[in-house]
């Protein structure tokens, strides 16, 4: 089987396609990413020497490149998104167009093409804010609050419409908070781990109360492949770690096992409608798919941890750029950047 992988030089996707050709499957991969700031190629260095194993660099809002870059393969497995919610809060047009929009017209050209499987990974955030000790299961009710997770929603939605429309044979993956190797330092645990490992401060947003569920990219990926390969056309699975934590709480346990102060929690201003809790069932999966997550949080932050401070070349190439120009401006100058958001806000409603 060729597997046509959307965004797979980002975080998930490249952990996705390492996994696949590690196994003794007769898979073969076409990598299709766009190379945005979220997408590596060093994230696939281990691979590019692999025959099973081809990258083509393309826009999924690009249906012409699309359909060639998608010919010849048997399935899709769809990463590609704009995945940072606060980026979505500070600039939402682009999460509306490349996950809408792109996922669009990947059905499109999947359809014309008579894809036999198309796995869309999405994620915990679509069922919104859960109430103290509830969980989701994959008949809740969708209820995203940021422009990130209303669009994931959104494209859910298509996904599942081209199904009962068009009897296109599509499975929703949807994941909780995933952690791991090759993250962008953007996201909370990288954020915090390479902070910490240069004693700089770590931002908790407002009290840090926050609560989310963990789950190693690697079962992840397990998951995904499960999903490929046994998930019933038009169902939705949800992959979760049932590693449920705070994030001040996490932040402290990292600190600890890094063997660094306290001191070093910065607590910051919180992000505009911050939910306060994602919690997943996930019994459809383990009992049709037979998947279950085996890398405890504890293993797994041990590995990832030393994962960063054994890398530090590829956290070096991260770090200048783009990324540097956003963690000044949303982490150093935080208060004034939010600030103007709700000024911009305010300006518009009037």
């Amino acid at each position: 089987m060729t597997i046509f992988v959307t965004g797979g030089a980002g975080f998930i996707g490249s952990n996705f396609i390492r996994y696949v050709l590690r196994l003794d499957k007769n898979y073969s991969v076409v990598n299709y990413d766009r190379l945005t700031y979220a997408g590596n190629l060093a994230n696939l260095d281990f691979v590019d020497d692999n025959p099973g194993y081809r990258f083509i660099k393309g826009d999924i809002c690009d249906p012409v490149l699309v359909a060639e870059a998608m010919a010849g393969c048997d399935a899709v497995v769809h990463f590609a998104a704009e995945s940072h919610v606060d980026r979505s809060i500070y600039e939402p047009a682009a999460s509306i167009e490349t996950n809408v929009k792109g996922t669009f017209i990947l059905l499109q050209v999947a359809r014309k093409l008579n894809i036999r499987r198309f796995v869309h990974v999405s994620t915990d955030e679509v069922y919104g804010d859960m109430d103290p000790g509830d969980f989701a299961d994959e008949k809740s009710p969708i209820r995203p609050s940021s422009p990130y997770s209303s669009s994931k929603a959104g494209s859910d939605l298509l996904v599942l419409s081209y199904v009962r429309t068009y009897g296109f044979p599509a499975i929703v993956t949807r994941s909780s908070n995933n952690y791991g190797p090759y993250q962008f330092p953007e996201k909370f645990l990288p954020l915090m781990i390479t902070n910490a490992l240069d004693d700089k401060p770590l931002p908790i947003y407002g009290d840090g109360k926050q609560q989310r569920d963990w789950l190693h990219v690697e079962d992840n990926c397990r998951g995904l492949l499960a999903a490929l390969e046994r998930g019933r056309i038009g169902e939705v699975y949800n992959l979760g770690g049932a590693d449920i934590e705070e994030n001040l709480s996490m932040a402290q346990r990292l600190l600890r096992v890094m063997g660094k102060p306290a001191t070093l929690l910065s607590y910051v201003k919180d992000r505009p409608g911050h939910d306060r809790r994602y919690a997943l069932k996930c019994e459809k999966a383990r009992s049709e798919l037979g998947w279950t997550p085996v890398i405890s949080l504890e293993d797994g932050l041990h590995t990832t941890i030393d994962w960063y401070r054994e890398n530090k070349d590829w956290m070096a190439g991260i770090r200048c750029g783009q990324y540097r120009t956003y963690y000044e401006k949303y982490y150093e100058n935080r208060d004034s950047s939010l600030h103007s958001i709700a000024h911009d806000a305010s300006t518009a409603a009037d």
